[in-house]
């Protein structure tokens, strides 16, 4: 079973993406903000973080950059509900995966996870 960690200071988000990856038959770890984001990191090793790009204290690039730190291979998909071209660059640039705005298309998530999946496993 996959570990996967949502990262996003909107409890609603953060519930329905586990209840949907649950579902799924992934392993499920919630953080509602960047630094619980990087302690999980450390704890759990999941193999894929859900990231939301803005939250309070620590936003999404700054967590992004200290969990490529940790473990550089972790697929990192960003969330977010603004659309911004440069930052979406800076993001990848940074080793994000994908970056998938809002409302999330569950079906889109689900063949993203399943692609970065089977690269992991190489």
């Amino acid at each position: 079973m996959e570990r996967i960690l949502v990262v996003d200071d909107d409890i609603e988000t953060c519930n329905v993406l586990q209840e949907f990856l649950h579902f799924k038959g992934y392993e499920v770890y919630m953080a509602q903000d960047g630094e619980h984001a990087v302690r999980t990191v450390k704890e759990v090793a999941p193999r894929i973080v859900l990231l939301d790009m803005i939250m309070p204290k620590m936003d999404g690039i700054e967590t992004l950059q200290e969990i490529k730190k940790i473990d550089p291979t972790i697929g990192v998909i960003m969330i977010t509900a603004v659309i911004d071209e440069a930052m979406a660059k800076r993001a990848v640039a940074l080793g994000a995966y994908e970056y998938i705005t809002k409302p999330l298309d569950l079906h889109y998530l689900e063949l993203v996870l399943m692609v970065k999946i089977v690269d992991l496993l190489g």
